[in-house]
């Protein structure tokens, strides 16, 4: 892969991924992927609290198998994390967010996909929105990054660093300053981060249902 504009995304400038990263994490949403991203950021040595709708007590066990940098709490107590991860199925985002009453800028990643059945098949035709889009709308104050949803778990969830090459992991947004601070994260946590561009244009690249970057797996050589 070379170093040029391809498929409309272009790699982001070195000097945001030196950026100071942050040091709160929350999860919404603590299923396969949840817990995976989880797992490489406390790896990292930060701080994580996760959450489901079933509530803190039900991910005793997860936060134990994570370790004491992980602890389990409510949707809005994730959601007032500096960076907040958003894993849960499409159908129960309006309700997972609706328990969060202010978002004041805090940054929001998105790693869903519109699907509703089992497969990627079963995708929900937004229209001329993207996914992202209709996150963004039902997060009002919330800075969004697109991530992590063009990959299956399998990628996601060990180690991104292979002796081939650092997973890449594309991502998308409007707001310059959240998605360096994302861009930096992605980094140090081992993937190798590609800007795919705004949440409408990167966004339906990355979507399912016929976004060319959607379920692209490869590897960026160091």
């Amino acid at each position: 892969m070379n170093d040029s504009k391809e498929a409309g995304w272009t790699r982001e400038p070195r000097e945001h991924l030196e950026r100071k990263t942050l040091v709160d994490f929350g999860m919404i949403g603590a299923g396969t992927i949840g817990q995976g991203i989880a797992g490489h950021l406390v790896t990292a040595g930060h701080r994580v609290v996760l959450s489901n709708r079933r509530g803190p007590d039900t991910l005793s066990d997860t936060v134990a198998r994570l370790g004491p940098l992980a602890t389990a709490g409510t949707v809005a107590e994730a959601a007032a994390a500096e960076m907040v991860f958003l894993a849960v199925r499409w159908p129960d985002i309006p309700a997972a967010l609706a328990d969060v009453s202010s978002w004041d800028g805090r940054i929001l990643v998105d790693t869903s996909n519109q699907v509703v059945g089992l497969t990627p098949r079963d995708y929900v035709d937004l229209g001329s929105e993207t996914g992202s889009e209709f996150v963004a709308r039902h997060a009002p104050g919330a800075r969004v990054v697109k991530a992590f949803n063009t990959l299956y778990a399998q990628y996601i969830v060990p180690d991104p660093r292979h002796a081939e090459g650092r997973q890449l992991l594309f991502y998308a947004g409007d707001d310059a300053d959240a998605k360096a601070d994302f861009c930096a994260v992605a980094d140090e946590i081992g993937f190798a981060p590609v800007d795919a561009g705004s949440l409408r244009e990167g966004g339906r690249l990355m979507q399912v249902g016929g976004g060319l970057l959607s379920a692209l797996h490869a590897l960026k050589q160091d």
